[in-house]
């Protein structure tokens, strides 16, 4: 059995055993990035693996490069991990969308909300790195109230910020979190204000930060 099949299976077993479905599917596209919300719980992860296996794709993410060194880069590229060198003067969303435009496939899962807590703003990363790519953004979704989780449309961002975004909004409106009262509002944090600092991680927390496993 091939690796995708096998993910298949576990992927319908899991949710199976929860009770859940998986709906939608994947763009028409090669290359992708998908959003993951809403994010509200450490249960998001596998609910969303078990929905992208079971819908056929493999999700990749973001680290630090500092986490690919040595034997466990490996592991964590083998798990979908992208690095990002911070610490480069070309910035982040240039070194992503690059890297998007080298690969044959990819599908690109980011939680823009950044933390399970509700957040004030969402991260604008996902919407920049789609349109300098020029790649779909596909509405990923897990709604506990009706224990489905899927894909739903998928667009091209078009460049006008406040109709992409309300496009986004419309659709997560009827769309239930574990902790509904988390879930950040969707809009990007306005050009100007400033922005919170982080607090400083180690290797293993920021880590498990990249994956939407930590608090912010």
């Amino acid at each position: 059995m091939d690796r995708q099949r096998l993910r298949y299976w576990v992927g319908k077993a899991y949710m199976g055993f929860f009770g859940w479905e998986v709906e939608g599917q994947v763009p028409d596209a090669p290359r992708y990035v998908v959003i993951a919300a809403p994010h509200t719980t450490n249960w998001d992860l596998p609910f969303m693996l078990g929905t992208a296996y079971v819908l056929g794709f493999d999700p990749s993410w973001i680290g630090k490069h500092t986490l690919f060194k040595g034997v466990k880069g490996h592991f964590y590229r083998w798990l979908g991990g992208i690095p990002v060198d911070r610490s480069a003067k070309k910035d982040q969303v240039q070194q992503i969308v690059e890297h998007i435009q080298s690969v044959d496939r990819i599908a690109l899962a980011i939680a823009p909300e950044g933390s399970r807590s509700k957040q004030r703003y969402w991260k604008s990363g996902f919407y920049h790195i789609a349109l300098g790519a020029q790649v779909p953004i596909a509405l990923g979704y897990l709604d506990y109230q009706r224990k489905c989780g899927g894909l739903g449309p998928s667009f091209v961002p078009s460049g006008d910020l406040d109709a992409d975004v309300a496009r986004i909004r419309d659709f997560y409106a009827g769309i239930a979190g574990k902790y509904p009262e988390n879930f950040s509002n969707i809009a990007f944090r306005p050009e100007g204000e400033g922005k919170e600092r982080p607090p400083r991680r180690g290797r293993v927390s920021a880590f498990l930060h990249g994956l939407g496993w930590l608090k912010a």
